[in-house]
């Protein structure tokens, strides 16, 4: 079975090129939010595997306006291209976890950007609510949303153990609050949390198959410094399972064919910056030589997205 992209499952770039007229790019954004498991209104110290600093661009601080980043975000992405749109992208932390005017008020700076054609807006299931999606799917008809939901596990037990503080109930019940209202739904998952098995990873994939959502972002665990989990691997490492670059590739060979075939995948591994990356060790590859690994083992194994798929 072939996709749009002649890959063997649903990829990002060939989904963004049938969606834009022009390449696109994204802009992180810090909005200085936090979230409900730092401040106290849930827990405190946040996810044990969260530090937001392993991810966040030079421009992107929350002490720079929406503009000042937007601007200084499109300077350096148009030297390498000089025709292109942007996607205003609210990344760091929780981005619906503030006073909704407020809220409200930072998507439409962003929104209002003469360069910016849409916002991917990424937060927790628990953090949203009815004037919030309204709003959005107002934003929807002109313009392009997403919204991302930090799933990473569908096990209770295993969102437990590293801080989230919500359930994968919530999970379920967020994406049907915002399903068919005109709004690109995402969902990120981290593959290799502590406690869980092979099968239990694979059975995420029949899982999130049966949640409305359109795309997916797939990450290895990453442990990284300055986190609970580093505290733990060092004082506790039995219990990390922390896969091999082979190891993982086969496993999300396996994943991908369990998922839905119309579910778009954006990515399969998360690349943090060496001086704060504590393990796996991976020697330094690179997303596009980790995905040409994942192609080729798909083609070997004669495996596709859906394949192992069950209604």
């Amino acid at each position: 079975m072939k996709f749009n992209g002649e890959k063997q499952y649903n990829d990002f770039s060939s989904f963004i090129k049938s969606k834009f007229t022009k390449r696109v790019q994204k802009i992180s954004l810090d909005t200085g939010f936090t979230c409900p498991n730092r401040d106290g209104t849930k827990g405190i110290g946040g996810c044990t595997y969260c530090n937001n600093n392993s991810f966040n661009p030079y421009y992107c601080k929350p002490e720079k306006s929406i503009t000042q980043q937007l601007d200084e975000g499109i300077s350096f992405f148009s030297k390498k291209y000089k025709t292109q749109e942007y996607l205003a992208y609210f990344q760091a932390y929780t981005n619906t976890y503030a006073d909704i005017e407020l809220v409200k008020e930072l998507y439409l700076e962003a929104i209002n950007h003469d360069q910016i054609v849409g916002l991917v807006i990424g937060t927790r299931p628990d953090c949203i609510n009815e004037e919030l999606i309204s709003f959005l799917e107002t934003l929807s008809k002109n313009n392009f949303i997403s919204l991302e939901f930090g799933v990473e596990s569908t096990l209770d037990r295993t969102l437990e153990a590293v801080n989230r503080c919500h359930s994968y109930s919530d999970t379920i019940a967020a994406y049907d609050l915002v399903k068919d209202r005109g709004i690109h739904l995402g969902a990120h998952m981290i593959i290799g949390l502590p406690g869980e098995s092979k099968n239990d990873i694979l059975d995420h994939a029949e899982k999130l198959s049966k949640l409305p959502i359109h795309s997916i972002k797939l990450h290895q665990l990453q442990i990284i410094k300055n986190t609970m989990m580093a505290t733990q691997l060092k004082n506790n490492p039995a219990l990390f399972t922390l896969f091999g670059v082979d190891e993982y590739i086969d496993l999300i060979s396996m994943f991908i064919a369990r998922l839905r075939p119309d579910i778009i995948i954006e990515r399969f591994i998360s690349e943090s910056p060496k001086h704060l990356l504590i393990a796996p060790n991976w020697g330094g590859l690179k997303n596009f030589e980790v995905v040409a690994k994942i192609d080729k083992h798909l083609i070997e194994k004669k495996l596709w997205q859906g394949k192992n798929y069950k209604e």
